[in-house]
């Protein structure tokens, strides 16, 4: 967890934003299958790991943690040349091995000043491992079968998240949902207005531009032309996301990087798309082979590999692709649970059917 991550004012609880996410929200009326994978999948991004670089993990400066020894607001320390903006996803410059939030830096002077101290990764998403089969990971985001209530869904994809929109037409062409995909022109408000049409819509997704960034407009395009449930919710991964309302419509807006968007597609898409097939989901109970700590106040997805007819825990509140290939189900712990102990039984979620 990277606990300097700029974020939203506040956090708000999962389970109070899903709630309020699913009031009035009924089973989608009977439709036929939208005509399956055969017609609906889209073709999946070539990658062999992911990310192909070190990125930021967040929106912030650039920096070089060893020139930043001592910095404070009582002690600020000048910087050479003007340190470089990245938003969440921009690959980091070389030279640089931390990423600091907004406040941070002061660059309204003639020179910019540091106002607080850094560790090497801080703010960093580290080049990823190699991913052996692709389809596992596509795996991760199929909502499986979603019955004769068949939801029509809407998907925007703001410039940057091509790689998750990506995953997520798959994940749902192939349950054979009714899916419309549009893509925003540019990320300012105005352009992403445009393209939140609920208007024969059970569910809007939009991927990308729901952080604090400089060019994330997507929470207020969505406050004028709805309701803005939260921004920035208690959950890990995922703090970024906001979900919201347009008339009746639930409106989910994930981050366009792919491991924080899938935190959001467990906890509150996939809930949002059980209400609207009218089913429950089934788990597998097995008991942990070894104890997983949790943040009280922060929900937590775990990645959990099957051993010996016990739940192993693999990562806590991180999502990495080849992690994620190895993993056979996940679980959430709750923002008001520190863990569970080893030997506890688990109700978790299988990733593949």
């Amino acid at each position: 967890m990277n606990s300097t991550q700029r974020l939203p004012p506040s956090l708000t609880p999962l389970d109070t934003a899903l709630a309020a996410l699913l009031s009035d929200v009924k089973p989608a009326p009977a439709r036929e299958r939208a005509g399956g994978a055969s017609q609906a999948a889209v073709e999946l991004p070539d990658l062999k790991s992911w990310p192909l670089h070190d990125i930021a993990a967040s929106d912030g400066w650039a920096l070089r943690a060893s020139d930043l020894v001592g910095a404070s607001s009582y002690t600020p320390v000048p910087l050479a040349k003007p340190p470089v903006w990245l938003e969440a996803g921009d690959r980091v410059p070389d030279g640089c091995d931390c990423v600091l939030d907004e406040d941070s830096v002061d660059p309204t002077g003639p020179i910019a000043q540091v106002l607080s101290e850094a560790i090497p990764g801080q703010g960093i998403r580290r080049k990823g491992g190699a991913i052996a089969d692709l389809s596992r990971i596509a795996d991760a985001w199929r909502p499986g079968d979603l019955s004769a209530h068949q939801p029509r869904v809407h998907l925007v994809n703001i410039p940057g998240g091509n790689i998750t929109a990506r995953l997520i037409a798959n994940g749902l062409g192939e349950a054979g949902v009714d899916l419309v995909s549009a893509e925003s022109e540019s990320r300012d408000a105005s352009s992403v207005g445009q393209r939140l049409d609920v208007r024969n819509c059970d569910l809007l997704i939009v991927v990308g531009g729901s952080g604090v960034g400089r060019t994330d407009a997507s929470v207020i395009a969505l406050a004028e032309r709805g309701e803005v449930i939260a921004h920035g919710l208690a959950l890990q991964p995922g703090r970024t996301a906001a979900v919201g309302k347009i008339a009746q419509t639930p409106v989910v807006m994930v981050s366009g990087a792919p491991d924080q968007a899938l935190g959001v597609w467990w906890s509150i898409v996939l809930p949002v798309l059980d209400r609207l097939a009218n089913r429950q989901r089934g788990t597998q109970t097995l008991p942990l082979a070894r104890k997983i700590a949790s943040s009280v106040g922060l929900a937590e997805i775990v990645l959990l590999e099957r051993r010996g007819g016990t739940w192993m825990p693999l990562a806590v509140g991180d999502l990495p692709f080849e992690t994620i290939a190895r993993a056979d189900a996940w679980l959430l712990v709750p923002g008001g649970s520190e863990g569970y102990a080893a030997g506890t039984p688990a109700d978790a979620y299988l990733l593949r059917e």
